[in-house]
């Protein structure tokens, strides 16, 4: 429940910056229309229809907000938090569409130049929408970085990348004014190649948290350190975050224990452990699971200095954790980071295996091939 009414403050908040942005934007968008045809300025009708496209931008932040605000169910368990990609998807789409669109119109007023006609409240009226978008593009991007809304991040920079070209249109027009010398639809063409930029990084920025992403570096830490503060763990790895949408994370982890401790106390810890992450951190780990570790044999211990130092001294391996050995059948497990950075992860893993079948032929070795999710720095 406590998550529940978060998540609705959240979306009051997001819900109230956005109309904030819709009245703001279709008040300036309908000033700049009527000055652009007007004055017939290629640049401030331009701008207009930027206008008009963030206002689009938030009224579907609004529904995006709403609909992902729904409450599990049994056809989405996890909730729909991941709408608000899609809605940030459908701003980035609508940004370079107004961008391509722009630079068409930019072109053809290029091959056919027209002069504008400006007067000093045109100039007034469009100097003032620089201030204007300024304040609510840092208001709205503040805002959505306090809330972690993607969708209100690129509504703030759309506004404050408006602020800019809105300007560059009024110092285009004063050249203008003072020369006689039109740059107006090459202004525009500049514009619009700035538009399609921020377009095509706002869609790379939400197809990649669609495609999905290890999670927040700084959470991760936070959270292992948190299991860690548990007497009985020795060691906190394998952390995968599953993001459902901003802030909702389901996950799994991996804890080193003693092997002397009972079933009994395994089942008691690893639910205190889920408890205080999710009190903590907001996070329901779904799964807790156990590496046994020797605790009271040297050779064990030796074994696993010495097989730890070979095993490391391989490029791009980062960490080996859960090792144990059985000294009845002379059997030794545990899991191995290997970096993306390698050319070959699985070349890595090969050699490993085979140095170690060299280095101990009377030993049976079981490893496991992990990743680096994102946590280890």
């Amino acid at each position: 429940m406590i998550q529940y009414n978060e998540e609705n403050k959240r979306g009051k908040i997001i819900v109230r910056t956005s109309i904030i942005g819709i009245v703001a934007n279709v008040f300036l968008a309908t000033f700049k229309a009527i000055i652009g045809i007007l004055s017939n300025s290629i640049a401030i009708l331009l701008d207009a229809v930027n206008n008009l496209s963030d206002a689009l931008s938030s009224v579907i932040t609004i529904i995006g907000t709403k609909l992902a605000g729904r409450e599990p169910d049994k056809k989405h368990p996890f909730g729909y938090g991941r709408i608000e990609y899609l809605s940030s998807l459908i701003i980035a789409i609508i940004v370079l569409y107004a961008g391509l669109t722009s630079i068409e119109e930019s072109v053809k007023k290029i091959i056919s130049p027209e002069a504008p006609e400006y007067s000093i409240t045109s100039l007034v009226i469009v100097g003032v929408a620089v201030f204007v978008k300024i304040g609510l593009g840092l208001y709205v991007k503040s805002t959505g970085e306090k809330v972690n809304s993607g969708s209100l991040v690129n509504s703030g920079k759309d506004a404050l990348l408006d602020s800019v070209i809105s300007l560059a249109t009024l110092v285009a027009a004063l050249g203008f004014t003072l020369s006689g010398l039109s740059l107006e639809a090459y202004l525009g063409a500049l514009i619009s190649l700035v538009i399609i930029k921020a377009g095509f990084e706002m869609l790379s920025e939400t197809i990649s948290h669609l495609i999905g992403e290890p999670g927040d570096v700084a959470l991760m830490q936070d959270i292992k350190k948190t299991v860690r503060s548990f007497p009985e763990v020795n060691g906190a790895y394998d952390l995968v975050l599953n993001n459902y949408g901003p802030d909702t994370y389901n996950g799994s982890i991996h804890i080193e224990l003693s092997d002397e401790y009972s079933i009994s106390h395994l089942d008691e810890l690893t639910r205190e452990i889920m408890v205080e992450v999710y009190k903590k951190h907001h996070v329901i780990l779904t799964a807790v699971g156990i590496y046994s570790i020797n605790t009271k044999d040297e050779e064990a211990a030796r074994l696993k200095e010495e097989i730890g130092k070979r095993v490391l001294a391989h490029e791009h391996v980062k960490q080996i954790h859960g090792f144990h050995y059985n000294k009845k059948d002379r059997s030794v497990r545990f899991d191995v980071v290997i970096s993306f950075d390698a050319a070959s992860r699985q070349e890595v893993f090969k050699n490993i295996r085979e140095d170690l079948r060299s280095a101990y032929p009377n030993m049976k070795f079981t490893l496991a091939m992990d990743m680096d999710y994102g946590e280890i720095i």
